[in-house]
């Protein structure tokens, strides 16, 4: 997205620095927060970045718990930086609404294509255009999801879903019995180029999203695994 603008959040001065001129170079806007309250302070007052790159780490608040507040009012995608790799950390940054998370100390040209890839992906999913006959609806029992509206529903109680989440389960909604490998799934939702070390947060999101969808009462999972092959819905 030309000129979109990226809130950066981060306690240490040198990183802010660097990655602020990076962004700056590939053409984006960059706002600047050092701590967490201060970013929450700068989205409710009234500033509507395209993004935000989270530190997880900082001393005041940490990004998991910034994450939580922006998810009260936002939806705009997060990206998380952190020096954290365990299954628990990464789960624990999706549960809190995160889309994606970059490993420190990372590359730079990584950050720039993590970055374009949730800046599309917003863009898609974030647009209420359709073209067509396309339908504006699609229902998985009580489930429906609203694609003009972007919003996903059971009943009359409205599920909260990160874009990268309701991403993977329009495609598997609108393709019901196909199934689908880690690889499809991240090339389709992320559009990005699979690594092998995609396949968990693939798995990770699809874990939280089956959380989220989970009615009372439900026995068996709505988003189906067959072994060895991937996930699909029937």
């Amino acid at each position: 997205m030309e000129n979109a603008k990226i809130l950066l959040v981060d306690d240490d001065e040198e990183i802010r620095e660097v990655v602020s001129v990076l962004l700056s170079s590939a053409g984006y806007i960059v706002g600047i927060a050092d701590c967490g309250q201060k970013a929450i302070e700068y989205m409710q007052a009234g500033e509507d970045p395209d993004l935000i790159i989270l530190d997880v780490m900082m001393p005041d608040m940490d990004g998991f718990e910034v994450c939580k507040r922006i998810r009260e009012f936002s939806n705009i995608p997060i990206l998380f930086l952190t020096a954290k790799n365990r299954e628990t950390d990464l789960v624990e940054g999706y549960m809190a609404g995160g889309d994606d998370y970059l490993q420190k100390p990372f590359s730079y040209p990584e950050l720039i294509a993590r970055v374009g890839g949730l800046l599309r992906r917003y863009k898609e999913y974030g647009t209420s255009e359709k073209s067509g006959e396309e339908q504006s609806h699609v229902e998985l029992g009580d489930i429906q999801i609203d694609k003009d509206a972007i919003t996903v529903k059971r009943g009359d109680k409205q599920i909260e879903l990160t874009n990268t989440e309701y991403g993977i389960l329009l495609m598997l909604a609108e393709n019901r019995g196909k199934v689908f490998s880690l690889q499809e799934i991240y090339e389709n939702v992320w559009h990005d180029m699979f690594l092998p070390t995609a396949s968990n947060t693939v798995m990770v999101h699809i874990r939280n999203l089956r959380e989220k969808i989970k009615g009372d009462g439900d026995e068996e999972e709505l988003i189906r695994n067959k072994w060895g092959k991937g996930y699909y819905i029937e």
